[in-house]
């Protein structure tokens, strides 16, 4: 079961540059083209399996390397990483602008996509689409509950953004109208668990499936 720790000060400038390497360079690296949602992978992010060239492929992001073919390079610049897969990416030149990758920020970012890939699993059920990482939005999390009975809802977690400077799961109803103390989002209509919450649960674990079932079964 994974584990969630304290977050160092490095933490919004690595989120922000692996941020980068997931849209600009491991989700254009997944073929077919336009196929874009990745996946949570052992220390980070990366492609689902792949085939390409007669081969199977994956690209990942473990830590602060990028890894494929059995191979792995540290992360400095965009242009570097494309580099380093080749015809998976082609054309560039992309930014040789140095990436601000900490190791160990980048651990506890693979560590809190690890954390929620393990929640949404067990949310998981016959109604659930795949739980994928969205480059977009950097955020990992899947869709859930019946849709004609107003229940379908959005379960996420994210590594932070403009309203949020640390990480946060998420719950957003796709239709269903929520009011009350519940509903505490910020940005978006919906509930959140702050990072910071989690971290000083006994139970991390069993804090934020509490958190999703109980907004879950009012929904109903």
């Amino acid at each position: 079961m994974s584990t969630l720790q304290p977050l160092p000060a490095s933490f919004p400038a690595t989120v922000a540059a692996l941020h980068r390497v997931a849209e600009e360079i491991v989700a254009p690296a997944r073929k077919p083209d336009n196929e874009i949602a990745l996946i949570a992978t052992p220390g980070g992010f990366g492609t689902p399996e792949f085939e390409h060239a007669g081969r199977r492929r994956q690209v990942r992001v473990e830590g602060a390397e990028l890894a494929h073919d059995g191979q792995r390079t540290p992360l400095t610049t965009l242009e570097d990483a494309r580099r380093f897969l080749g015809e998976l990416v082609p054309g560039g030149p992309l930014s040789t602008e140095p990436l601000d990758v900490d190791p160990v920020a980048a651990a506890r970012l693979g560590d809190w996509y690890a954390f929620g890939a393990e929640i949404l699993a067990e949310l998981s059920d016959a109604t659930a689409s795949p739980a994928w990482l969205w480059p977009e939005h950097f955020d990992l999390a899947l869709e859930l509950g019946d849709d004609a009975a107003g229940q379908r809802a959005n379960y996420g977690f994210s590594p932070g953004d403009a309203d949020h400077p640390e990480p946060y799961a998420y719950f957003g109803p796709w239709t269903a109208e929520v009011s009350g103390e519940l509903w505490n989002a910020a940005g978006f209509r919906g509930a959140e668990l702050r990072y910071a919450d989690l971290l000083a649960a006994a139970d991390p674990h069993a804090a934020a499936l509490e958190f999703f079932r109980i907004r879950r079964d009012a929904l109903v």
